[in-house]
């Protein structure tokens, strides 16, 4: 969360000297320059309170009407052609502006007259930073209610502060308005256009392809490695070779079963040292760690080493103990396997991530953490110097942690916000005919034929067709239900999946290179898609 926050004001911060933002920086001077030197803090208080306000507020009806969040993405575009054509048409300009300047020239407004100047601007400022900030908040499955507003409120801070600077600037120097002024007109004009120019880009989503190498791409990249997820605690020592010491281990609460153990505590395990394993079993990422899992206990269990594998669900099957009993036998899992169903262990780790390493020392002490995959060869050090093992590591696999940007995550029910669904309008827990478009823009995906859109998952009802368009090399699909799926890759029929057993993650395209492709695939009666994921 505290990742997510930094980058949302960062973000902010660089949309407030975007092209989108210029037309309001010239009344923010303006406003600033006039009255008294409470009226830029007043001003800026405005647009923080205006901005996360009704952004929050338009993405509230949004989720209550189960609308796609692209739906404020296109608001935003249409808003910016507005805005480029209030520069370009001077006329419509001065309808835009009369009000607004009519609050800078308020006397004695300095904190009513400035605050009401800042509100409005907030209103204007929404179309920029709509397209960023819906980016933000839907990209987290784990931002809950009180997080999501913490991001817009850290985005809009991000906001304001060069706006502050731009407002004192106001004060300081009266020779800037002025050339604000002599050079009204070509400088609208000039920001009209590149403002069209950028919408007109944003529509064909390339901003959505620059996101995989900029700021929100880099914020992915940053959420694999440990020294920038420090949480609130401070926790988290990912890049020192030495090991630290977090104080005693929570104990396992709230497991409703255990698997290929009897209940244990970490009392009992005093002496050995422990390796607490946060998974799930239809999560790729935690099923790409477990071969290494399974080399360190094959190779240090004998020695003293116990690994402990909480399955905390991400899906409600997930808490089924069926399912978690029959997939830990499907995936030759032998250490003792705690179900943790209702996040009790988990919320007592203050963990947040699928999967997360806590190595636990003889005392019960926690000695390093780790969240995501790779560094496997320092985690097994640090395995060795716990149980005073000499020489070099015992295992010998290769580190195939994948390294290339890819198509996010992407769920497919309502209750995460249809993030990127591109087709006609979603109704969710009916049965319901959608249409697909021709072609899908890059991480998005549409419905064809008729579904029933659920909270956690999508149903196919008849003549189901769904549409993805990926950058992979591998793709997944969490499915559930009996039947089958036709798999199709930019019109090449690929194969045809049976879906039966317990819900999984299936395999669905596998490549050895990367893939920019549109994938199609066709589902009989009664086959549930939860999820994609990618490497």
């Amino acid at each position: 969360m505290a990742l997510l926050l930094g980058v949302a004001f960062l973000v902010g911060v660089i949309t407030a000297v975007s092209p989108c933002a210029f037309p309001v920086l010239p009344i923010v001077f303006a406003g600033g320059a006039s009255g008294g030197h409470r009226r830029p803090l007043a001003i800026i208080a405005g647009v923080v309170v205006g901005f996360t306000g009704s952004l929050l507020a338009v993405s509230w009806l949004l989720r209550q009407l189960h609308l796609p969040q692209d739906l404020l993405r296109n608001i935003s575009i249409a808003l910016l052609f507005v805005v480029a054509a209030t520069l370009l048409v001077p006329r419509l300009g001065q309808v835009l502006e009369r009000p607004l300047a009519r609050f800078s020239r308020r006397p004695g407004g300095d904190l009513g007259g400035g605050f009401v100047l800042g509100l409005a601007l907030g209103l204007v400022f929404v179309p920029c930073g709509g397209l960023i900030l819906a980016s933000i908040i839907t990209g987290s499955a784990s931002v809950g209610s009180g997080e999501r507003e913490a991001v817009a409120l850290a985005y809009a801070i991000g906001i304001a502060l060069p706006m502050l600077a731009v407002a004192y600037g106001g004060r300081r120097a009266a020779g800037g308005l002025q050339f604000f002024r002599a050079h009204a007109a070509q400088v609208r004009a000039g920001l009209g256009a590149l403002i069209a120019v950028t919408a007109l880009l944003i529509t064909f989503n390339v901003d959505r392809s620059l996101a995989n190498i900029g700021t929100l791409g880099l914020a992915d990249r940053l959420q694999n490695s440990c020294a920038v997820q420090q949480r609130l605690t401070g926790r988290c020592h990912h890049e020192s070779s030495n090991l630290a010491n977090f104080g005693p281990a929570p104990a396992f609460t709230g497991i409703s079963d255990w698997f290929n153990s009897k209940p244990l505590t970490l009392q009992q395990l005093r002496g050995k040292v422990v390796l607490v394993d946060f998974w799930t079993y239809s999560c790729i990422n935690c099923l790409r760690t477990l071969p290494h899992l399974k080399s360190w206990w094959k190779a240090y269990h004998r020695a003293g080493l116990e690994i402990v594998g909480v399955h905390t669900p991400e899906f409600a099957f997930e808490a089924v103990p069926h399912n978690v009993g029959s997939a830990t036998k499907q995936l030759g899992v032998s250490w003792p396997v705690a179900l943790d169903p209702k996040y009790k262990t988990w919320n007592a780790y203050r963990n947040q991530y699928w999967p997360a390493e806590y190595l636990i020392d003889k005392r019960g002490d926690i000695r390093n953490e780790h969240f995501g995959e790779g560094e496997y060869s320092r985690t097994e050090n640090l395995i060795r110097q716990l149980l005073g093992e000499a020489g070099p590591g015992k295992a010998d696999l290769a580190d195939m942690t994948p390294t290339e940007l890819t198509t996010p995550e992407t769920y497919l029910g309502y209750d995460r916000q249809l993030t990127g669904y591109v087709g006609s309008k979603a109704l969710p827990n009916v049965a319901h005919n959608y249409k697909a478009p021709e072609d899908v823009s890059q991480n998005s995906w549409a419905l064809s034929g008729r579904w029933r859109l659920g909270g956690e998952h999508t149903t196919a009802v008849r003549d189901a067709e769904l549409a993805l368009h990926f950058h992979a090399k591998d793709v997944y699909l969490v499915m559930g239900g009996h039947g089958s799926v036709g798999v199709s890759v930019d019109g090449h029929k690929l194969r045809t999946i049976a879906v039966k057993g317990i819900d999984r993650l299936y395999t669905v395209v596998t490549r050895p290179q990367l893939l920019d492709a549109q994938l199609r695939l066709s589902f009989t009666p009664g086959v549930s898609v939860y999820s994609f994921t990618f490497g």
